[in-house]
């Protein structure tokens, strides 16, 4: 879609912070972080906004490339579990959320907004770049 946000970035029309990326799928870390290291993990080609009317094919392909990243969080950043999320409301484009979390617990809402400095040091932390 021409106006889709997570278009752009699967593009690379604008930056973003990527941690994983293969032929159908790119993670970058989100702008506004409830945990350190929080990512998304989105399709390249636009599917709609809804994960459960997806084909059941392209769920679990999202489902596997979300593992993919998630156990890359987990590698990297040593959280106790990362948790996955699947809601989608402010962007319409299937994406799932990923939260590693080291203690407690997570907090509903966004976080504050994260630096791009920030950001870009937990990026170099998870690639080894």
């Amino acid at each position: 879609m021409e106006d889709c946000i997570f278009c752009k970035i699967a593009k690379k029309e604008i930056p973003s912070h990527v941690i994983y990326e293969d032929d159908e799928f790119i993670a970058f870390l989100d702008i506004m972080p409830n945990t350190r290291g929080q990512a998304l993990v989105i399709p390249k080609e636009h599917l709609g906004g809804y994960a459960f009317d997806l084909q059941d094919d392209d769920y679990n392909q999202l489902m596997l490339a979300s593992k993919k990243v998630a156990k890359l969080l987990d590698d990297k950043l040593n959280p106790k579990r990362t948790c996955l999320v699947i809601e989608g409301f402010d962007v319409d484009h299937v994406h799932v959320k990923l939260y590693p979390i080291k203690e407690g617990y997570l907090k509903p809402g966004l976080g504050p907004k994260a630096s791009d400095e920030e950001l870009e040091t937990i990026r170099k932390e998870i690639t080894g770049e």
